[in-house]
């Protein structure tokens, strides 16, 4: 099988994972046709032995923090607690849990989000991966394990009701003491 050949049966990998990275089609289309002109452009530094997917993924995952180095994202910021005062039909129950799971990983670090996105996604064991990633496998490992307890406790922190006025404990709508008042002559 030809170099270019080998290259083209990446393309539906390296695409699902830039689209996770970058959360837009247009720029995961544009980061896949970024690392597939550098990896002909390039050729020459491939080692026929080697694992071509690790060393695309690794090239396509340098081109993605380059990119965002080189230009500062624009994005919204929204409120987490935005619209929880709208009701939803039960049927969208699913469809918002898995909106609130995609701003989760939003917020995570960039290199935290790569690492799971890379795992999640993809699926190579861990020594490709923080091959890939330009990493330890004990740093991968700890990124990873960083990223999921911060997926739990967002995940919990959304699951803890809203406490109101009226669903407050009784102590803490006991008055404060009084303070003695000093006189001024």
């Amino acid at each position: 099988m030809s170099y270019e050949q080998q290259v083209c049966d990446q393309i539906p990998h390296l695409r699902r994972y830039a689209l996770a990275l970058c959360g837009d089609p247009a720029q995961a289309d544009d980061l896949v046709q970024d690392c597939l002109e550098r990896a002909l452009r390039k050729r020459h530094l491939w080692r026929p032995g080697g694992r071509l997917r690790a060393w695309l993924f690794r090239m396509l995952y340098r081109l993605y923090l380059n990119q965002r180095a080189s230009a500062p994202r624009r994005r919204e910021v929204t409120d987490p607690d935005a619209g929880q005062d709208q009701a939803v039909a039960p049927r969208q129950e699913d469809h918002a849990e898995c909106l609130r799971a995609l701003e989760d990983l939003d917020r995570l670090p960039t290199e935290q989000r790569a690492a799971l996105l890379l795992v999640a996604l993809e699926n190579p064991g861990y020594r490709e991966a923080a091959r890939i990633l330009g990493i330890k496998v004990g740093t991968l490992r700890s990124r990873l394990s960083r990223a999921r307890e911060t997926l739990r406790e967002q995940r919990d922190r959304a699951a803890e009701p809203r406490q109101t006025l009226k669903h407050r404990p009784r102590q803490a709508l006991k008055p404060r003491p009084r303070q003695a008042l000093k006189r001024v002559k």
